[in-house]
């Protein structure tokens, strides 16, 4: 019988903070990045929230590596307008908690913006989105300003990009494919919740362990239900909104073509026949 596993967005918010459980955000991240890191601890901000009564759709996580580089994860399941918006200013933030006053510049963090997203999002086709800062010729696009041997070897760089953050958007929404890529392995547990025996991802066999809800204390059971009915709850009101903006749209399109008609001298009975609303409504226009 296939193991139940629980859902990543919870696990994150409260079990992959254990240190125990470090190897299973060091896989996915060695996954997305292709490179080996060490989670030295786990960090906290002012938006890094942990209330049970938090019904807020955003999951944030912050973690350091043994470089003093800061790993932000996010996770998304409604859609926002101004999400790119949103990851700027939640890097800019952990920028300017994490240098204290009277520090120079040079002690700014890279911070890496890991944005899981479990909704459509943009019109694309791919599922994985990385962008960076890079500085490009004006006159030559195709030259790209470089750090200078100086500034390589104080702040071990290879490139001006390397100082600033970088985003990875994950688009986990109905992803299916499994693979014996890493990072789509890790996009289809995202996804299913669901670790296939074949699975060879790093991470992924601590997360057989971590992500297993038969062995969720009882309390942790109850906590992981109030997580799933609250995004319930709150899709289900999406929905709702959704399908009444859909009626009052439809209703005032009714309206302005029965407006038309009546002002051209369609009489009223025909104009009700045709749109579908009462005499009263028409006459009101």
């Amino acid at each position: 019988m296939a193991k139940n596993y629980i859902r990543f967005d919870w696990a994150i918010k409260k079990l992959l903070r254990n240190k125990a459980n470090f190897k299973v955000l060091e896989g996915l991240i060695e996954s997305l990045l292709n490179k080996k890191m060490t989670i030295k601890n786990i960090l906290e901000s002012e938006g890094n929230k942990q209330e049970e009564e938090d019904k807020s759709n955003r999951v944030d996580l912050l973690c350091e590596d043994e470089a003093g580089d800061i790993f932000l994860f996010e996770i998304q399941t409604e859609s926002e307008t101004a999400f790119h918006q949103r990851m700027l200013y939640g890097t800019s933030k952990i920028i300017t908690e994490y240098i204290s006053s009277g520090q120079g510049y040079d002690m700014v963090r890279k911070v890496y913006s890991i944005n899981i997203i479990y909704f459509q999002f943009g019109n694309s086709k791919d599922y994985v989105f990385h962008g960076k800062t890079e500085f490009r010729g004006l006159h030559d696009n195709s030259e790209i300003l470089e750090a200078t041997p100086f500034q390589k070897k104080k702040f071990s760089i290879e490139n001006v990009s390397d100082i600033y953050p970088e985003y990875y958007i994950i688009k986990a929404n109905d992803f299916d494919r499994w693979s014996v890529n890493s990072l789509d392995q890790w996009i289809y547990v995202l996804s299913n919740s669901e670790i296939p025996d074949n699975a060879t991802a790093p991470g992924l066999k601590e997360a057989r362990e971590v992500l297993d809800y038969d062995k969720l204390s009882a309390e942790e059971k109850a906590s992981y239900y109030r997580h799933i009915k609250n995004n319930l709850v709150s899709r289900d009101n999406i929905d709702t909104a959704h399908e009444e903006g859909r009626a009052e749209g439809r209703m005032e399109e009714k309206l302005r073509n029965a407006k038309i008609m009546k002002e051209k001298g369609y009489p009223i009975h025909e104009i009700a026949e045709i749109s579908g609303l009462s005499i009263s409504d028409i006459e009101t226009i």
